[in-house]
């Protein structure tokens, strides 16, 4: 990788208290400089595929109207000044320099990435001060938004703390299984790395598929699903076995896994002095739509391995800051109810900004149904492995927070008519959204078919709608050759239970019982996904409903409004 540029920070000599080089105001900056030298721009295979699909889309039959939303390039907004941090932090970025020299000495290829760990931390720690000392300013109301996304954010369902005790860190171990007979697959949160690594491999086979030295960040990050574990221990290991047989990416998750380490931290901190009454963390914190851009790049962008021709590339990190959109709509309350300042509906941006990227990972997730979305870049199947499972662990509110009262109408509906775009210039020189009216598939194929033909027989109220889904998703995908069976059963215990649930009166417990139902689902039929012949298939359609489909129940998740930061703080 080429050499980094020289940035300021002291890296041959402790961070210094108050007169550190480079402090927390300048590291946004600094940091958005870096990405903006790193990141590469579309190549032409990615323009051709691009062109190809539309091409593809036109052919189906003209549409009258179109409407367009620009989305500015985020690392070229204006940066906010953070305060310094006070001496517990910079205690914390001296540990951290001490971890991330010992790796940078010993693999000095990825010192790009141990410069971005650095500049993340130190922006970080400075955003939780930040957010803890600074009022909040006053807020001018904004005028009413009139344009058609803002128009279709829903009033969310009242939720209390009870409501999330399913996914807090106290709460049981995740008992969802990839498959059934790998026991170091145990886990869903090791098993979705695996599976994507697979989807990826199957034509262009990057030696990832079963390889799991890199996944050691899971271990940092999700270490409340494990009863005890010494990190220390098991960071030694890995690195003994980097320094026998060498992987660029598996120095890479030291890296992310020092990164994870370090947030959790310094979240547990600062929700610490909130609960002792030292801090009043207020709803709201000082991100802005750059510096939560830049803060989420680290917290993914090494944990979904790309081969270093494609790490840079935008189309890849713009799939990679949308999966993390994904994640913050769909956990947005649970994560308020805890004080993570990462969310990204908590960050100090308009709504419209908010409906606009909650608007481009839906067409992310449209285009990465499409078959020549899957061509010019070996990370593509991340959004749709995402969005799927997500809504097969029942870790996440994707249904239970999902389900608002009533269906919205389908009619020039703006979210329906999205066109599917892969947002590759979300981070740097924006991109821009279509809306018009979406084509149609005019005639379904033998096994959608037979799909449709279940509803209709078993859910004929809900049949309507999802035929006409399944048109849609024919549209964009071509023939549908997938397992009908196993989708069959996964989907009607999930997106139709869920349609069902909205149509009929309300019931919060009808709405959990979905939620808790599609992590059942998800234990018993997983495995399915991971069949070659079938499993892509499978997963793109799942994507599809799960996050496209009308009634748009991702969607449905950025009416959030923030109420107060109390609960499992470990999941801050």
């Amino acid at each position: 990788m080429p050499q980094d540029v020289t940035l300021g920070l002291p890296v041959n000599r402790p961070l210094e208290q108050p007169s550190a080089r480079l402090q927390s105001a300048e590291a946004g900056t600094t940091l958005a400089r870096l990405f903006m030298a790193r990141v590469q721009g579309s190549t032409e295979q990615h323009r051709s595929c691009q062109t190809a699909a539309q091409q593809r889309l036109d052919a189906l039959g003209p549409r009258p109207y179109s409407t367009t939303l620009r989305v500015e390039g985020a690392f070229q907004l204006a940066q906010p000044a953070f305060l310094p941090p006070d001496e517990e932090g910079y205690a914390r970025l001296r540990h951290l320099e001490t971890g991330l020299r010992v790796i940078e000495a010993a693999f000095p290829q990825i010192s790009t990435d141990v410069e971005v760990c650095r500049l993340t931390c130190l922006m970080l720690e400075g955003a939780w001060r930040s957010r803890a000392l600074v009022p909040p300013r006053e807020e001018e109301q904004p005028a009413v938004c009139t344009c058609p996304l803002c128009l279709r954010i829903p009033t969310p369902p009242a939720r209390a703390l009870g409501d999330y005790d399913w996914r807090q860190s106290a709460g049981r171990p995740l008992a969802v299984k990839t498959w059934p007979h790998r026991r170091e697959l145990d886990s869903v949160l090791t098993g979705g790395w695996s599976w994507t690594r697979q989807l990826n491999d199957l034509e262009r086979d990057m030696g990832h598929r079963r390889r799991f030295e890199d996944d050691i960040l899971v271990f940092h990050e999700y270490k409340r699903v494990i009863d005890t574990i010494d990190t220390t221990r098991l960071t030694q290991h890995v690195e003994d076995r980097l320094a026998e047989n060498f992987s660029t990416n598996g120095a890479r998750a030291l890296v992310s896994g020092l990164f994870a380490a370090h947030k959790r931290s310094v979240d547990e901190y600062w929700l610490r002095q909130h609960a002792s009454g030292s801090v009043t963390l207020p709803q709201s914190n000082p991100l802005n739509q750059s510096t939560y851009s830049l803060l989420q790049m680290l917290d993914c962008l090494f944990w979904h391995v790309a081969p270093d021709t494609e790490l840079w590339q935008e189309e890849n990190l713009a799939s990679l800051l949308l999966c993390r959109v994904i994640d913050d709509m769909t956990d947005v309350r649970a994560d308020s109810l805890t004080g993570e300042i990462s969310n990204f509906w908590l960050a100090d941006m308009p709504a419209h900004t908010k409906a606009l990227y909650a608007a481009c990972a839906i067409a992310l997730v449209k285009y990465g149904c499409m078959p020549e979305a899957h061509e010019p870049m070996w990370n593509t199947w991340l959004m749709t492995t995402t969005i799927t499972w997500m809504g097969l662990t029942g870790r996440h509110a994707l249904w239970f927070d999902g389900i608002t009262q009533g269906l919205p109408p389908t009619e020039a509906c703006p979210l329906c008519d999205l066109q599917p775009n892969a947002c590759a210039g979300i981070l740097t020189h924006g991109t821009t959204l279509t809306i018009t009216p979406r084509p149609t598939a005019p005639a379904l194929s033998t096994r959608a078919a037979e799909l449709s033909a279940r509803c209709r027989a078993q859910y004929p109220r809900t049949w309507p709608l999802f035929d006409a889904e399944l048109h849609a998703f024919e549209a964009l995908h071509g023939p549908w050759y997938g397992n009908i069976d196993s989708a069959w059963e996964i989907l009607r215990r999930t997106y139709i239970a869920a349609v069902e649930a909205s149509a009929a009166d309300p019931s919060p417990a009808r709405a959990r019982e979905v939620q808790e139902d599609s992590g059942v689902v998800g234990s018993e039929m997983f495995h399915t996904l991971h069949d070659a012949r079938t499993g892509r298939e499978d997963t793109a359609l799942l994507a599809y409903m799960f996050a496209g489909a009308h009634p748009h129940f991702l969607w449905n998740a950025t009416g959030y409004r923030p109420t107060g930061v109390e609960g499992d703080w470990l999941d801050g």
